[in-house]
Order: C-alpha cells, then sequence, then structure tokens
C-alpha cells in the first residue's frame, strides 16, 4: 500500500495562515490552522496506507493522532522539502499539505494500478495532492512554488518524464478569509467549520 505524507507548519501564532490576519489576529488564525491540520491528519488516518508521516516544521501538539511517525521538514525552499518527503519513501507515496481540510479518506485513496502519478490540483493554480509511484525527488526539485502557476509546471514535469497522470478532483486551500468561509461551508462537520463558527460568533462576526 501506499505511504501517505503530511507536509505541515507547527500552528503557532504568526507562522501560519499569516494571510488570515486580518480579519483574524494571529493567535484566531493558528487556531484555524491547528483546526485544518487535525481534519487532514484525521482523513489520513482513516485512510488505507503501509505508513503515515508527518513532515513537520515544528514540534507535534495534542492535535497529533496516534499512528503517525513524525520527521522533521529539511532546509531549503517548498521544493527541497517536498523532494526531501519523497526521497524518504522507498515505495508509493502520496503528499498532501495542511490547508485542505475539507478533504475525504476517499480522496487519498490511491490505486496506482494503470498510471505512475497521482496529482491533485488546486483552485489558485497550485496542487494539494501528489503521489508518485515510484517517488523520484527530482520530479519536484526545481519547481516554482507558490505560484499561479506551480500546478501546471509540476504537472508539465510529470507528464515530461513519460508519466502516465491521473488527475484528482481539484480542491481549494484555505489561504484566506474567502477561502476559509468556502471550505468550512464544503465540510460543514469538520473540526475546520467548527473553529471557523466558534471565532465568528466570539467576535460577534
Amino acid at each position: 500500500m501506499t505511504t501517505l505524507l503530511v507536509i505541515a507548519k507547527e500552528p503557532r501564532p504568526g507562522r501560519v495562515k499569516t494571510r488570515l490576519t486580518p480579519p483574524f489576529t494571529p493567535r484566531e488564525a493558528a487556531a484555524l490552522a491547528e483546526a485544518a491540520l487535525a481534519d487532514t491528519l484525521r482523513a489520513v488516518a482513516a485512510a488505507p496506507a503501509s505508513r503515515r508521516v508527518l513532515v513537520l516544521d515544528g514540534r507535534a501538539g495534542p492535535w497529533l493522532p496516534p499512528g503517525f511517525d513524525v520527521v522533521p521538514q529539511c532546509a531549503g525552499g517548498l521544493d527541497e522539502r517536498l523532494a526531501a518527503a519523497f526521497a524518504g519513501c522507498d515505495g508509493p507515496a502520496l503528499l498532501i499539505g495542511m490547508d485542505t481540510p475539507q478533504v475525504t479518506p476517499d480522496l487519498l485513496t490511491v490505486d496506482f494500478a494503470g498510471c505512475d502519478a497521482y496529482f491533485g490540483p488546486a483552485e489558485d493554480g497550485g496542487f494539494w495532492a501528489l503521489g508518485l509511484a515510484e517517488p523520484d525527488p527530482e520530479l519536484v526539485r526545481g519547481i516554482p512554488m507558490s505560484t499561479p502557476a506551480t500546478g501546471a509546471a509540476q504537472r508539465d514535469r510529470l507528464v515530461a518524464a513519460g508519466l502516465r497522470v491521473r488527475d484528482a478532483a481539484v480542491l481549494r486551500d484555505v489561504d484566506t478569509a474567502a477561502d476559509a468561509e468556502a471550505v468550512a461551508a464544503s465540510s460543514p462537520r469538520g473540526r475546520f467549520a467548527e473553529e471557523l463558527a466558534r471565532l465568528r460568533a466570539v467576535a460577534g462576526r
């Protein structure tokens, strides 16, 4: 089966979800980040996997469920950190981030029969998931990250390498307050939606 990788930052105020500030305070943005990460890890824990790995910048907290190996992120840009995550795998692997709390175990159940790569595009032009039947760090290294063309560049790299690519559903990342509202509405029973509703009630938003 597949190794499931989650690359994430410890949800500390001022270090995560800074584009949510304003309207949210840094502490509120960190609370939303923690909720998003908790929902993501819950989905990963419920999906079939040979191994579940949290590739973490920071320290694990009470939001981490059992059954995960925690490894530190390497230094360098995001492309280098993604490449290093794949380098630590010796079989099929699927990597996601912490920005799509609406993800479900079904979306993370990947069958590489008939394909070599699994690609989950994001609405903002990036990607929320990348799966490789044979992980190769060079398929990620050098891709310009956090731009509207990141997803296209990554998918083009896979195709140029001769890989058969299977596309997953398009998901919306939580970067802005508008994203948070839309994602919470699409997954109203998750911890993320509950935390957003709590913050709105406290602030009278």
